[in-house]
């Protein structure tokens, strides 16, 4: 990111403040809700993805740990009253395990172009579902199977995984668990993604965390605050408008 203007600095550090909040806020999304935009600033997915997995493993992290103390101070240690449902967590990573690695693996071997225009066609996918109200719902066995491999499968080439293993994880976890359960979810998938990003000689892009962890945290503390309120306002106008937006900025960004 060293030859960008002043200007694309500061709509990086704007969309990463977007993602803090959103990931903080709603307990995913904070990568597929902040890629597409990212991506019209620069189009190179590598120089953000890794951006993206250290801000998972820190937040993702500290969240859940703060929601275990705090359960543990209101006695929550008692089987189904911590705020991570540890036995169902284990059993998807066991269905997802395989596809996720089969897409890391996607993910280092395409090209750069080519992974842009499947990451904005999976945005499109998802956004449809927002904007019409009708987001991805789990309902049979076989079908949280399904998801939860092509979930694991997304989550390995581009982090955008969360709206495919979030329409699971609602039917099996309890709500007050849901989010930290799926921080944990995140911290344990990206530690692969992290691994993979290593090996392969991936620029981590470590100097502009720097400026970007603060940007991102900024946005963590506003979703902080709007947290209690969006898990129980109607928030389907939200999710409609936008749905709608990342239509807009998906086919844009594929058109150019």
């Amino acid at each position: 990111m060293a030859d960008l203007f002043w200007y694309q600095y500061a709509l990086i550090g704007l969309i990463f403040a977007w993602s803090g909040f959103v990931r903080t806020s709603l307990g995913f999304g904070g990568a597929v809700l902040a890629l597409p935009f990212l991506l019209l600033v620069l189009n190179k997915p590598l120089v953000f993805l890794p951006l993206i997995a250290v801000h998972l493993l820190i937040f993702s992290s500290w969240i859940a740990w703060r929601g275990h103390r705090q359960s543990l101070a209101a006695g929550g240690e008692a089987p189904g009253q911590g705020n991570i449902d540890w036995r169902y967590l284990a059993r998807a990573l066991k269905i997802m395990i395989i596809p996720k690695l089969v897409g890391v693996v996607g993910l280092l071997s395409l090209p750069s172009e080519l992974m842009t225009k499947i990451i904005f066609g999976i945005v499109i996918v998802y956004a449809l579902g927002y904007a019409l109200n009708k987001p991805f719902r789990s309902k049979s066995r076989y079908v949280d199977y399904v998801l939860l491999i092509l979930g694991g499968y997304v989550s390995g080439t581009s982090l955008i995984g969360a709206p495919l293993i979030v329409a699971v994880f609602a039917n099996h976890v309890a709500k007050h668990q849901l989010r930290d359960t799926l921080f944990v979810l995140w911290f344990i998938l990206v530690v692969i993604k992290m691994v993979s990003f290593v090996i392969a000689g991936i620029d981590l892009q470590l100097i502009h965390h720097l400026w970007l962890l603060p940007c991102a945290f900024v946005g963590h503390l506003l979703g902080e605050r709007v947290h209690r309120y969006i898990v129980t306002a109607d928030s389907q106008v939200f999710f409609r408008v936008l749905g709608v937006v990342l239509i807009v900025i998906s086919v844009v960004g594929l058109l150019s």
